[in-house]
């Protein structure tokens, strides 16, 4: 398992220059086969749906979920465990706060997110929860994304809503 994931990232990575700028293949393997416990959390990325890649963020480097829609596997969850139990009827099995902390990643910040799209366009017929603000959760709402129009746009909801359509994207430090 652990080659097979490795050879589907190097693919990815070569595919994907755009995303990693002067970095090199055997600089992430290497960090890979020395650290388990992020080949394993990169493997879960990988089993949602995430398609995950290198990208820098700030001056840190990242694997990111970089699917062109919102992980399949990581769809119709509310925002976090709280909205989650404040359901009277037809909660779902989970949420991306908590699906998250299962992976080993953190969902994206609106920052994250805007860049992660200046490198390509996703989320175009999905959207994406993204880190919301503690004001804006404290008032039972929570922050998500998407591509449409040819600009990205941030919306709000109830952090208890849940659609088909949508999911999160995470980040794990490498």
């Amino acid at each position: 398992m652990v080659n097979k994931t490795i050879e589907i990232l190097r693919d990815r990575f070569e595919k994907n220059k755009h995303r990693h700028g002067g970095v090199s293949w055997s600089t992430i393997e290497d960090k890979l086969r020395k650290n388990m416990n992020l080949l394993a959390t990169v493997e879960k990325m990988e089993k949602t749906g995430g398609e995950p890649d290198v990208v820098e963020i700030g001056d840190k480097l990242y694997f990111v979920d970089c699917s062109l829609e919102s992980p399949k596997n990581r769809r119709s969850l509310c925002y976090d465990r709280k909205s989650r139990l404040s359901r009277k009827e037809h909660a779902p099995l989970s949420s991306a706060i908590e699906m998250a902390t299962e992976i080993g990643i953190e969902i994206l910040t609106g920052e994250d997110y805007r860049q992660l799209q200046s490198l390509g366009e996703i989320d175009l017929k999905t959207s994406s929860w993204v880190k919301t603000p503690k004001e804006v959760r404290d008032l039972g709402g929570a922050v998500f994304a998407d591509r449409r129009y040819d600009r990205v746009f941030f919306y709000h909801n109830g952090a208890e809503s849940y659609y088909a359509s949508r999911g999160f994207r995470g980040k794990v430090k490498i």
